[in-house]
């Protein structure tokens, strides 16, 4: 199983092992993921496969080694000095119970520092969302905060999650860069995949995908169906929930025309459609009266959530001279769609609202590696993003009296929106020096200017180093100044105004506009190599944040809402250990996590005033930060065709509130997943690939969220037992 840390992040640009078989083979290993940004130290920034080369041999090269070189190429681009790594390959996913069938999310859980949430969130080392993905290299601006997965597995040939103090090329979105690399069309050769998944909860998931190549074009194009009965985390710990049903639509497609033997030009693009209901949490009282009606069964609501996010991206990569480049247009749409069960939420909440959100964010990137020497490699980049948002609430409420009790049974109109214009500015200059066999540094600095309702912008100083010790020890240590916006759905005083006087007024006013986070980022790490089967890390982190960000989901809609606190610290230690050795593969990663914040500055409007006193004076836990958290897996191969394997999370638990703001945490959970893989050879059908898997095997009930805390809407239990077969057929023609 590929999966590697690089608890402290490799410099292969001065001789180590290319990074994403660090810890599982001494020596490169191409059979499932491209080295990233592998050199032999004189040619910084050039590929294995054109440097020293005669210009004449390079235009003899076949389109496959021409596409692997640009690929090398593209890698050089992003540097990974002083920051952590962990990568999980094709072959990893695939090992996982649910294979390329497994969210990506699911996926993400299976490294180091990554704790699961409910609606599919994730926080990594004690961030709130703020997570960046990356295509190709390409930023994907983040879309409008949900539950729905955008990205899918199967376009994965392998992702990294790089976190700790990033390098200076990386920022706005910090908590971790999920980065992917997608499968070609001239790696695969000419073919495609059908496949289905199918099993508990009503569980139905069919796939399709289509790769190829021919001369100088090649193409990966792929989409799938989802529906089951379990959308959306189950409110209450029965195994059927109500009301629960989904029904997800995504697609992702890669076309690509070699230019000539050093430049590539590619379209990629991606559309998901994902529709919701909202579970119903049964035998719940309502608040208020409707008109001469004064009950309503719960188990009767009828909400539902729809997302929408398409996103396109035109690249121009290649080189030029020495120096390696790619130049991104994109544009990536999203929208938002709440429908609320007019007369129940009335009846429970005091109002129903009919939300959309849609947001559009066209963007510039660019990004530069040219070698200075034997023992430098210059980095530099800009960015530039413009997004559009427009955000509708149509409510109806009840008018209230004074001391906030219903006046009235019968309900009044309330519209607002609000329409946004944000601008990001962003550059950046570095520079990875190769200090003899053993040292490597990565210094540089970035600028970053934001506009939406003010302007904020930041100079930000990056520092990485990795010491090469011996040949089976690594050490690195880095410091990082960061500077991230806020998401761009705010709501502005005038929102708030309309509901003065009604059963939805606000318990607090305040500053209503987030501010952008500040903070430093101190990161120190070991990793020790025993043989080449068995490799360990250590890594610790420390984060002093000003003006901490973090969200909450603040009524029924299952939408974020932004807020500061005015000061935050957050700290940590993750251990792993991996280990491949013939027909065993496992990983394991363990770590512990503090997040506190103190003084809610904006806002404040979604908090009483009693937890805004004692949040004033006191440090709160976050309501997303679970002090241990834990992943694990084994896989057996009897042989090429047979395996079997299991995993597991566990978590302290994220907190609740106690006698203060997030004073307590709920129980911990297990979760153990079991599964089975077989290849069948079925006649004139050809192989057929099996997987059986068992998720939640000891069908242990957990609570993820029990509907109190900071921003915490309605409760959500882990998954209960389920049962999933998964058939899928290649074809080559």
């Amino acid at each position: 199983m590929k999966r590697t840390l690089l608890a402290l992040s490799l410099a292969v640009a001065f001789g180590a092992v290319p990074t994403a078989f660090a810890q599982t083979s001494p020596t490169p290993d191409t059979s499932n993921v491209a080295p990233s940004g592998a050199t032999d130290g004189n040619d910084a920034g050039t590929t294995s496969a054109t440097r020293n080369q005669p210009a004449g041999k390079v235009k003899q090269l076949g389109a496959v080694d021409v596409t692997a070189a640009l690929d090398q190429a593209r890698n050089s681009l992003s540097p990974d000095t002083g920051s952590s790594q962990y990568v999980i390959d094709q072959k990893a996913i695939q090992q996982l119970p649910l294979g390329d069938s497994t969210p990506l999310n699911q996926v993400i859980l299976q490294a180091p520092g990554v704790v699961q949430d409910s609606y599919g969130g994730v926080h990594v080392r004690g961030d709130h969302a703020n997570l960046q993905y990356r295509i190709n290299g390409v930023i994907i601006p983040e879309s409008i905060s949900g539950f729905g997965q955008t990205l899918d597995a199967r376009t994965i040939q392998s992702v990294k999650l790089l976190d700790g103090a990033l390098p200076a090329q990386y920022g706005l979105r910090t908590a971790a860069v999920v980065d992917i690399d997608t499968k070609s069309g001239h790696d695969l050769g000419n073919g495609g995949s059908v496949g289905i998944t199918g099993g508990s909860f009503g569980t139905l998931n069919p796939n399709a995908s289509l790769w190829g190549s021919n001369d100088r074009w090649s193409w990966f194009l792929t989409a799938n169906y989802l529906e089951n009965d379990v959308g959306i985390e189950n409110p209450t710990a029965s195994r059927t929930p109500i009301h629960d049903h989904t029904n997800q639509v995504k697609g992702f497609g890669d076309i690509s025309y070699l230019i000539d033997d050093n430049t590539r030009l590619s379209f990629m693009f991606g559309a998901t459609n994902n529709r919701f209901e909202i579970p119903n949490n049964p035998s719940q009282t309502p608040q208020f009266g409707y008109l001469d009606t004064v009950d309503f069964n719960s188990a009767d609501l009828n909400e539902r959530q729809q997302e929408q996010t398409r996103f396109g991206v035109l690249s121009l990569q290649g080189k030029w001279g020495k120096t390696d480049y790619q130049v991104s247009l994109g544009q990536r749409y999203t929208h938002v769609g709440f429908d609320p069960d007019e007369i129940g939420d009335l009846m429970f909440n005091g109002v129903a609202s009919t939300i959309n959100r849609t947001n559009r964010a066209d963007t510039l990137q660019a990004d530069f590696a040219t070698p200075l020497g034997e023992s430098h490699t210059l980095r530099y980049g800009i960015y530039g993003e413009f997004e559009r948002g427009n955000t509708t609430n149509n409510s109806l409420t009840f008018p209230a009296n004074p001391d906030g009790s219903q006046a009235s049974t019968t309900p009044i109109a309330i519209y607002d929106a609000t329409n946004l214009l944000a601008r990001t500015w962003s550059a950046y200059l570095q520079d990875e020096w190769s200090i003899g066999d053993k040292w490597t540094v990565n210094y540089g600095v970035r600028g970053d200017r934001y506009e939406l309702f003010r302007t904020e912008s930041q100079l930000s100083p990056r520092f990485g180093v990795v010491y090469q010790a011996t040949d089976s020890t690594t050490i690195h240590a880095g410091y990082s100044r960061y500077f991230t916006p806020p998401a761009t759905e705010v709501i502005d005083d005038s929102n708030i105004a309309r509901f003065n006087g009604t059963t939805n007024q606000l318990p607090s006013g305040g500053n209503n506009l987030p501010l952008a986070e500040r903070s430093n980022y101190y990161d120190l790490g070991i990793q020790q190599q025993f043989g080449s089967t068995f490799t360990v890390g250590l890594d610790a982190y420390y984060r002093q944040v000003s003006r901490l960000q973090d969200e909450g989901q603040f009524g029924a809609a299952l939408i974020y809402s932004n807020f500061n606190y005015d000061f935050g610290r957050i700290r940590g230690l993750e251990l792993t250990a991996n280990y491949d050795n013939g027909p065993v593969t496992a990983y394991f990663n363990a770590s512990y996590n503090r997040a506190m914040g103190k003084r809610v500055i904006t806002g404040q409007y979604n908090f009483s005033p009693d937890d805004l006193a004692y949040i004033y004076d006191n440090y709160i836990h976050l309501d997303h930060d679970q002090k241990l958290t834990s992943s694990g897996g084994i896989t057996y191969s009897f042989s090429k065709t047979t395996r079997i394997g299991a995993d597991y999370l566990f978590g302290s638990g994220l907190r609740k509130d106690g006698l203060v703001p997030n004073g307590e945490s709920l129980p911990y959970y297990f979760q153990l997943n079991l599964n089975v893989g077989h290849d069948f050879t079925l006649g004139s059908l050809g192989l057929v690939k099996t997987q059986l898997a068992l998720i939640n095997a000891l069908d242990r009930t957990y609570e993820l969220r029990d509907g109190t805390g900071v921003g915490v809407g309605a409760p959500q239990f882990g998954p209960r037992r389920g049962v999933y077969l998964s058939l899928q057929k290649d074809f080559s023609f």
